[in-house]
């Protein structure tokens, strides 16, 4: 889970922890999500992407929320809001959902963690005060809190074990989405893995207090280097995974979006969460459009907002991420399109500066995921 909401007004910017240090490693600041953040440092974006598929990358994610939540039948109170199994989710595993409306449209996806007594939720920085005023409205009876004392960051790429494993053994020895409270360096921290590039990685929350030490130690280690929102966009795009307020927002069902997968068993049966007619209706029929890899023939990107059309030239949709794929050494673009397009192989044609250009669905991802599953 990513996004890319931007503000102007520099005055306004909130800072993460790390701010002072991104500077002084030379990144480029630039206003991300009402943040000043990192989107590259002097190495370059490709460098940058380059380095995470193949050694570790250090991303700063403060500016995300940590939503802790406690109550009664916290797990079960948390379905009303969202179409995961919560009451499903082990103790010390983390899941992927969506918070819903009633029209089944996304307002904002978020990663679920099973802490036991109580819950906790990591969703993107510029739905945050918005997720927890959403969270409270739908959930009286249950404590809502924002951790503003926290800080989160972001160790990716496959190197990124042999870094925990020297510095916190027990997270080098966790699952994908799982999680655990132990040392990092020395810090006390809570880390799972995950992460949004597609590779083996790991998300540690550390007080914001100690951020900036915990940064300094994971960056002497030789695996790793600092990396920015321009490579983090390009890795989740080779990844397939959606960006907020671009592949997924209140227009857009989880059906729609290719994150049917997300939604267990048990809540396709039973429902009860907003939206849940429209997206069971769309889960036993289909939905009416559908989110789909593109590849462009040559080397002209694709970039969102694109238009889409078919092979006669009708509109069938638009392009909602697209770029260069470091990796791939190619032009790859995600969109929806009508479903009977959807199939990997379909000739499409995408329009850019004004001309139709030759491209064809493909299947997303575009670059294996390596997560490790046990």
């Amino acid at each position: 889970m990513t996004e890319s909401p931007r503000v102007t007004d520099v005055e306004s910017l909130l800072r993460t922890p790390l701010h002072d240090l991104h500077v002084s490693l030379g990144a480029r600041m630039v206003p991300f999500a009402g943040y000043s953040m990192p989107v590259q440092y002097p190495t370059g974006i490709l460098a940058e992407h380059r380095h995470t598929r193949t050694a570790a990358g250090l991303f700063d994610v403060a500016h995300m929320g940590q939503v802790t939540l406690r109550g009664p039948d916290v797990h079960r109170r948390l379905e009303t809001l969202v179409p995961a199994d919560v009451q499903g989710i082990a103790p010390g595993a983390v899941r992927y959902s969506q918070l819903t409306d009633e029209q089944g449209g996304i307002l904002d996806d978020l990663m679920i963690s099973n802490a036991g007594d109580h819950v906790v939720a990591v969703v993107n920085a510029s739905r945050k005060h918005a997720d927890v005023a959403h969270m409270k409205a739908g959930l009286p009876g249950i404590a809502v809190e924002l951790a503003e004392d926290r800080a989160l960051l972001a160790l990716q790429g496959p190197g990124s074990a042999a870094v925990m494993a020297r510095l916190a053994p027990p997270a080098a020895a966790l699952a994908f989405m799982t999680f655990t409270a132990c040392p990092v360096a020395g810090i006390p921290c809570g880390v799972s893995r995950s992460g949004y590039t597609g590779e083996d990685g790991f998300e540690i929350s550390v007080p914001a207090d100690r951020a900036v030490a915990l940064a300094e130690r994971l960056l002497a280690e030789p695996e790793v280097r600092p990396i920015g929102l321009g490579a983090r966009d390009s890795l989740r795009l080779e990844a397939g995974l959606c960006l907020y307020g671009h592949d997924i927002d209140t227009t857009t069902t989880p059906v729609e979006a290719g994150l049917a997968w997300s939604i267990q068993a048990r809540r396709r049966r039973e429902g009860g969460f907003p939206g849940a007619a429209v997206i069971q209706r769309q889960l036993a029929e289909g939905p009416p459009r559908r989110r789909v890899g593109l590849r462009p023939e040559g080397s002209a990107p694709a970039r969102e907002g694109t238009e889409i059309l078919d092979a006669a030239g009708n509109a069938i949709g638009r392009v909602t991420s697209g770029g260069f794929g470091p990796t791939v050494s190619a032009p790859v673009a995600m969109g929806y399109v009508a479903a009977a397009a959807a199939a990997p192989g379909t000739p499409v044609q995408l329009v850019v500066r004004g001309q139709a250009r030759p491209a064809r669905v493909v299947a997303l991802p575009f670059v294996p995921h390596r997560y490790k599953r046990s």
